[in-house]
């Protein structure tokens, strides 16, 4: 499923942002300014809870240090960060999307993180006229919706699926490809992206639960190991992915595994095991550490004593856009909408810029492949867009 904005808005500072209402916005005497004038929010919509929590607080950091680095620079009007915790689920996202909505503070979203809960979230969005610009929703067929407030910081599963596909072929020369689902807007959408550009090469598919609703995976292991596969792709999240990669290994299957970037977590590798896990390949939209602009990757570890996650970058430039927008006066949902649309600045993952569907522009899209090495996650190369 996923970085240096122009001017005052480029590079990033190390404090974290208090979580809660919208913060007083103080003029250089001290006085408090108007509420129409400031005081206004950006919301982090994803998972902060549940087993798919991590791709979630990876965002969320982003986001904080993005608005840490914004308050810093304009203290007599702060935004104020509001996070709404979806636990990655699609039955929760409308009735958060409509306490966003309701808050008439709210200028911005950043999310939802994952596809279903778009699905859910952003017809309200839509309809109410507020813009959000998801760093890690990578579905196609989000942006094919008519909703006029989506927008995307990263490329799509029509990017991504046959890139890791063409992965598959070239680097691992798999003619014998099995291809599981986890049944979930971004974990199916994936793997049809993936059984089409592979084609007579898949030569078997399974469906399992997502959403850490199963934990036992010997029926589709049988399958696997019964199909004579060198390869195994898994549409779906670290949770289960980890458990998969476990089973096979134990049951003697030693074809690769390749993911995607909902698997890309360490908590995969703690779900496999250290053993289990080396040699996992996983794609990503996603920009290794060392080709990350600026200080981001400094400045977040030492804000949160760990280096960046999966899309960390990708949120804290999707909040620096909306917050461009506010320190330019788009103080209304739809001077911000427009703002959105017609933004073009460097980010600290590259450039931005959006299609009338609210797609990353193309030229702006890479597709990176890791690896599980000694208990690590890798870039082993950039993937050539098919």
């Amino acid at each position: 499923m996923r970085q240096k904005l122009v001017r005052v808005l480029g590079g990033v500072a190390a404090l974290a942002l208090a979580v809660g209402g919208a913060a007083a916005c103080k003029s250089d005497s001290g006085s408090e300014a108007s509420g129409d004038a400031c005081g206004f929010k950006i919301v982090f919509f994803g998972a902060l809870t549940g087993s798919d929590a991590a791709l979630g607080i990876n965002e969320n950091n982003g986001v904080k240090l993005a608005l840490d680095k914004y308050n810093k620079e304009n203290k007599d009007c702060e935004v104020t960060l509001l996070p709404l915790d979806s636990q990655g689920s699609p039955d929760q996202a409308p009735q958060l999307a409509q306490q966003a909505i309701d808050d008439e503070k709210v200028l911005g979203v950043v999310g939802p993180a994952f596809s279903g809960e778009s699905e859910a979230a952003n017809p309200l969005f839509s309809e109410a006229g507020l813009v959000h610009i998801t760093a890690s929703a990578t579905r196609p067929s989000l942006s094919e919706q008519g909703w006029k407030t989506f927008f995307r910081s990263v490329g799509n599963d029509n990017a991504q699926g046959p890139a890791a596909a063409k992965y598959i072929k070239d680097e691992l020369k798999a003619d014998k490809v099995f291809v599981i689902d986890d049944q979930s807007a971004y974990g199916a959408g994936l793997a049809d992206e993936v059984k089409k550009a592979l084609g007579s090469a898949v030569i078997g598919t399974d469906k399992v639960q997502g959403g850490g609703k199963q934990t036992e995976f010997s029926g589709t292991v049988t399958k696997v190991k019964s199909s004579g596969a060198t390869a195994v792709f898994f549409g779906g999240y670290y949770t289960e992915g980890g458990l998969i990669r476990k089973a096979l290994t134990n049951a003697g299957v030693k074809a690769t595994l390749i993911g995607a970037d909902g698997m890309k977590d360490p908590a995969f590798i703690d779900g496999a095991s250290d053993a289990a896990a080396e040699g996992t390949i996983f794609t990503c939209p996603c920009l290794p550490p060392a080709e990350v602009k600026g200080t981001f990757a400094a400045d977040y570890k030492a804000m949160y004593g760990t280096d960046p996650g999966t899309y960390s970058d990708n949120a804290y430039d999707a909040a620096n856009i909306l917050l461009a927008g506010i320190k330019a006066g788009k103080n209304t949902r739809a001077d911000m909408l427009a703002f959105v649309k017609g933004y073009t600045g460097e980010g600290v993952v590259g450039s931005y810029k959006f299609t009338d569907k609210g797609e990353l522009d193309p030229s702006a899209v890479q597709i990176w492949a890791y690896k599980v090495e000694k208990g690590q996650i890798v870039p082993v190369k950039r993937v050539p867009l098919a």
